[in-house]
C-alpha cells in the first residue's frame, strides 16, 4: 500500500501551483467581484495543459490520468474556485463526454479545439425544473427528415455563454424515460441555441453559469453523440468521474482556506499574544485539517480506481460528499478564526467560504451522494 503520489505527479502539483500563484492569485479578487469570465486566462490555461488533461496527445491534449485531473483541479481551487470549476467542467463533462463516447470525426473535430482553448465545452443535463430527478427532464429532441430538431431549456450551465459547443442531453423517445435520452453536440452560433439567462450566484462568480434554450435548433445525425437513446445512461459514467474532480475542487478550497487560516492566527495578536497559542484555535485547525487529509485520500482513491479501470461510482459518491461538506466547514472555520475580518472582503476565505458550498450542490447534491452510496451498499449485501 503506497500513499505517495509519483514523482510525476509531484511534479505536476508543484507546476499547476506556481503557475496559480503567479498568474491566477493576484487577479482572482478582481474577477470575483466584477463577476466577469476571465476570458484572458483561458490561452494560459491551455499552454499550461489544463484544458486537454485528460485528451490523448493524438488530439492536441496533454493525455494525463485521472489523478492528474484530480492534482490539476485541487491546485487551482486553493487560489479560485471559480477558475478551477472552469477547468474541472470542461474537461470532466462536455469534453470528456466526446472523449468517452464520442465518434472519431467527433474527436477529430472537437477535441482539438477544446484541448488547444479556441473552444471550452458546456454540458447541459440540468433544467429549471429537474435537477435531481434529471431523468425527468423535458427538453426534446423529435426526427425530421434527415436532421434532429431539439427544443427546451438547460440550466445552471457553466460555459453557457462562452462555450464553444455544448453536448445537451434531451428526449428522443420520452415513453421510454430514462433509456430514451440521446445525448447531442450543438455548436455555437447555431441558430435557435442561445443563452437566455447569466446567473448571479452566491459563489463561483467569475465562472459563467447561463440558463440555455433551444429554440428549434436542428442538428445532424453526425451531432449525436454516443447511441441514440443511449444518452442517459452514457451521462452516469460522465457523472461518476465528475464527482472525483468536484472533491478534488472542493479539496482545494478547503486547503487553501486552513492555509490562510494557520498564517493568520500565527500574525493576529490578541492579549498579547498570537491567536495560534489559544486552544479554541488550535482544535479548528486540528479538525480542519483531519477532515481534509481524510477527504484526500478518499479523492486520491476514487481516482486511482478509475485509473485502473476498476469500479469507482461508490468511492466517487464518498469522496464528493465528504470532501465537499468538509471543505465548507473548514472554510467556516478561517472565517471564524479570521473574526470579523474573515467577514470582509478584505480576506479571501469568505469568497472559499462561498465558493465551497456550490460543491455540495453541483454534480449531485450530497443527498444524492448519500443516496448512491446507500444503494451500492445495500445492494452488495
Amino acid at each position: 500500500m503506497d500513499f505517495e503520489l509519483s514523482e510525476t505527479h509531484q511534479q505536476l502539483r508543484t507546476m499547476v501551483r506556481d503557475f496559480c500563484t503567479r498568474e491566477v492569485e493576484p487577479r482572482a479578487i478582481e474577477w470575483d467581484k466584477e463577476e466577469r469570465f476571465p476570458k484572458e486566462i483561458v490561452p494560459k490555461l491551455a499552454e499550461l495543459g489544463l484544458l486537454g488533461i485528460r485528451i490523448p496527445e493524438a488530439y492536441g491534449g496533454a493525455g494525463m490520468d485521472t489523478m492528474a485531473y484530480a492534482i490539476c483541479v485541487e491546485e487551482v481551487a486553493r487560489v479560485d474556485g471559480s477558475l478551477a470549476l472552469t477547468v474541472a467542467s470542461h474537461n470532466g463533462l462536455g469534453t470528456g463526454h466526446i472523449l468517452a463516447f464520442g465518434n472519431e470525426a467527433q474527436k477529430q473535430r472537437y477535441l482539438p479545439k477544446a484541448a488547444s482553448g479556441e473552444w471550452l465545452a458546456a454540458w447541459g443535463l440540468t433544467e429549471p425544473g429537474s435537477g435531481s430527478d434529471a431523468a425527468g427532464m423535458r427538453t426534446v429532441a423529435r426526427r425530421e427528415g434527415s436532421e434532429w430538431v431539439v427544443d427546451g431549456t438547460k440550466m445552471f450551465i457553466t460555459q453557457g455563454s462562452v462555450g464553444g459547443f455544448c453536448v445537451v442531453l434531451a428526449r428522443t423517445a420520452p415513453e421510454k424515460k430514462q433509456r430514451g435520452v440521446t445525448a447531442f453536440i450543438v455548436d455555437a452560433g447555431t441558430p435557435g441555441f442561445r443563452a437566455s439567462k447569466h446567473l448571479e450566484k452566491l459563489g463561483m462568480r467569475s465562472s459563467d453559469t447561463c440558463e440555455l434554450s433551444f429554440e428549434g435548433v436542428r442538428v445532424g445525425d453526425d451531432q449525436v453523440l454516443g447511441e441514440v437513446d443511449r444518452g442517459f445512461i452514457d451521462t452516469l459514467q460522465i457523472l461518476d468521474k465528475g464527482r472525483i474532480s468536484i472533491a478534488a475542487l472542493a479539496l482545494g478550497l478547503g486547503r487553501g482556506a486552513l492555509a490562510r487560516a494557520v498564517a493568520y492566527s500565527k500574525e493576529r495578536q490578541q492579549f498579547g499574544k498570537p491567536i495560534a497559542d489559544f486552544q479554541a484555535i488550535q482544535w479548528m485547525i486540528a479538525d480542519s485539517t483531519t477532515e481534509l487529509e481524510a477527504a484526500a485520500l478518499l479523492t486520491y482513491r476514487a481516482a486511482w480506481l478509475a485509473d485502473q479501470g476498476r469500479p469507482f461510482s461508490k468511492e466517487a459518491s464518498m469522496a464528493k460528499l465528504f470532501a465537499s461538506e468538509a471543505a465548507t466547514r473548514a472554510c467556516n472555520r478561517a472565517v471564524q478564526i479570521h473574526g470579523g475580518y474573515g467577514y470582509t472582503r478584505e480576506y479571501v476565505v469568505e469568497r472559499h467560504l462561498r465558493d465551497a458550498k456550490l460543491c455540495e450542490i453541483g454534480e449531485g447534491t450530497s443527498e444524492v451522494q448519500r443516496m448512491v452510496v446507500s444503494r451500492h451498499v445495500l445492494s452488495s449485501t
